[in-house]
């Protein structure tokens, strides 16, 4: 795992080394610096603003004593994208700015949310939680499963992975 990562740290690296090269030969090397720069002072400014906003929920939700949940993420995600963008790197910019940024940062929560949830064994996964409701059965209804006149027919079941399905019917001839 660490060698992946730094494998990956490495791979970033020399990613925004080319694009620093690029953009200093597309526009000058002055106007390159000046730009990363004034991305570093942005990312301070957005920082310290959404930074706030997002200390502010967390500390109203403790001290309504509710579950931190989306406020917590966020303040992570705000955290992140602050560093990225102080740091210096177009590259890094951008992924900050969607980072920091309220519209956007819902699409690096639900990247991070499928990512993670894909690599967590399933034991770690949290219950399934479901919830069932009866209808009223309706008389001469077609197709209503009623056992008896006025109650409708309950089918007991459980719910199966679609991994362990697979393998089901994978062992079946």
């Amino acid at each position: 795992m660490g060698r992946r990562v730094r494998l990956l740290a490495g791979l970033l690296a020399l990613a925004e080394i080319v694009v620093f090269v690029l953009v200093a030969s597309w526009i000058g090397v002055g106007a390159t610096v000046l730009a990363a720069l004034t991305t570093s002072v942005l990312g301070w400014a957005l920082l310290a603003r959404q930074g706030t906003r997002a200390l502010t929920e967390l500390r109203d939700r403790a001290r309504e004593r509710r579950a931190p949940g989306r406020a917590l993420g966020d303040a992570g995600l705000i955290a992140v994208g602050g560093l990225l963008m102080l740091l210096p790197g177009f590259i890094g910019d951008v992924v900050g700015l969607l980072c920091l940024l309220p519209p956007t940062r819902f699409l690096v929560r639900g990247l991070l949310a499928r990512v993670l949830a894909g690599r967590l064994p399933a034991e770690l996964r949290g219950p399934v939680h479901v919830r069932s409701t009866r209808t009223p059965h309706v008389d001469g209804a077609p197709g209503s499963g009623a056992t008896r006149v006025g109650r409708p027919m309950v089918i007991e079941g459980e719910i199966v992975p679609a991994d362990d399905l697979r393998g089901r019917e994978q062992a079946q001839p």
